[in-house]
């Protein structure tokens, strides 16, 4: 893509009443569990939810948080959410197992410091950031744009603004590029689960405001009202687990930048910071910002590569999009210099072992503000200056 100039291009986001994204926070609650018990917990959750059922399965090393206490917190998941379906609900008809269990001693082995050995990847693999300037966020404006309508339907459906929608929303937005710069709305598809008692008249009328509050008026202007899809299926009323079965980990690339950057193929969500899926996608994402940030470049892509038990990247792979090979150059050095990449220096850096995961798990990593308790820390702007020469 970075060598086309004019083209259309699309990105979707889910709402957090979607079933993957269900699985999702609940695997991120189980997360902020241990580390808000220890800051040095391991934890592997997944969560598959589906019609009036939840199961956790996976790995946790730390300190013992009782059954009882974590379902309780899922319920509090599924209640925050909006679910009190007959199909799904935070009720007793939504039974919930939890199969969690120690961690391998095998992999406990690799990561842990020992002696003269520094702490090592939880795995191997390969982890992508990414910045553009095409919002003030620095994120692409497919992406960025979906996940706000869904946000601000959010806010009102929680409040009682927003009558007759359920949880389980999906959005889609392609915009035109003209000399690689985003410049107006192509199409909008949103698709929202609802009441019984509204016709899709109505929910298009209902769910109209959202597309014009969320994108600004300069992309919007010209849009032609025949692109704008609302159920294209003519009905949903049955959403959710109830209609979809959902899993921990299976929307990365809405959790990242819709695609229009490349993917490791490592989830986020139900692993703590010394899963370099996670904490090194932030770190890569981080460093990416700042160099956009700084203006050096319009945009950015960073690659780090992992081996399980090894402290160091195995490798540092940096693009700018402009063919200035002493400007990558320089950037690659200044990264080295000024970031500490290994899986203790990024959780140190970005000050990641704290309970912070469950916001995380829908509308996007990324493209969020840091906030007051450290979560987005990796979203700040703090080492522009590293990359001005």
């Amino acid at each position: 893509m970075s060598n086309l100039k004019n083209y259309l291009f699309t990105s979707e986001s889910v709402s957090e009443g979607h079933p993957d994204k269900v699985s999702d926070r609940i695997s991120d609650m189980v997360v902020d569990s241990y580390l808000s018990n220890d800051p040095f917990s391991r934890v592997a959750c997944e969560t598959l939810t589906t019609t009036n059922k939840v199961v956790l399965a996976g790995e946790v090393r730390g300190p013992e948080i009782k059954k009882d206490e974590l379902i309780q917190k899922v319920r509090d998941c599924i209640k925050d959410i909006g679910y009190d379906q007959d199909g799904f609900t935070w009720r007793e008809a939504t039974k919930i197992e939890s199969h969690l269990h120690s961690q391998s001693a095998d992999i406990a082995m690799g990561v842990d410091s020992s002696g003269n050995k520094d702490e090592g990847a939880g795995d191997q693999g390969i982890m992508f950031g990414y910045a553009c300037n095409e919002t003030d966020e620095l994120m692409p404006a497919p992406i960025y744009y979906s996940h706000k309508i869904l946000r601000l339907m959010a806010v009102d459906r929680k409040s009682g603004k927003l009558q007759n929608i359920e949880p389980d929303s999906k959005s889609q937005v392609t915009f035109e590029y003209e000399n690689g710069k985003p410049i107006k709305v192509k199409s909008v598809v949103i698709s929202s689960q609802h009441s019984a008692d509204v016709d899709q008249a109505k929910v298009r009328e209902l769910l109209r405001p959202y597309l014009l509050n969320s994108i600004p008026k300069n992309f919007l202007e010209g849009f032609n009202e025949e692109e704008f899809y609302v159920n294209p299926t003519g009905n949903f009323v049955i959403g959710g687990p109830d209609g979809d079965c959902g899993l921990t980990g299976r929307k990365i690339i809405v959790d990242t930048y819709g695609g229009a950057a490349p993917h490791g193929g490592g989830a986020f969500s139900g692993k703590d910071p010394t899963k370099v899926d996670r904490s090194a996608a932030y770190a890569s994402r981080y460093i990416a910002k700042n160099i956009v940030a700084s203006k050096i470049a319009d945009k950015c892509l960073i690659q780090l590569a992992y081996a399980i038990g090894v402290s160091k990247p195995l490798s540092i792979y940096v693009d700018l999009f402009d063919d200035d090979l002493e400007k990558n150059k320089f950037v690659e050095e200044k990264i080295k210099e000024n970031f500490d990449l290994s899986p203790r220096g990024i959780r140190e850096m970005l000050n990641l072992n704290k309970p912070i995961y469950e916001k995380t798990a829908a509308y996007g990593h990324f493209g969020r503000s840091p906030e007051s308790d450290g979560a987005f820390s990796w979203e700040k702007t703090d080492k522009i200056n590293v990359f001005l020469k």
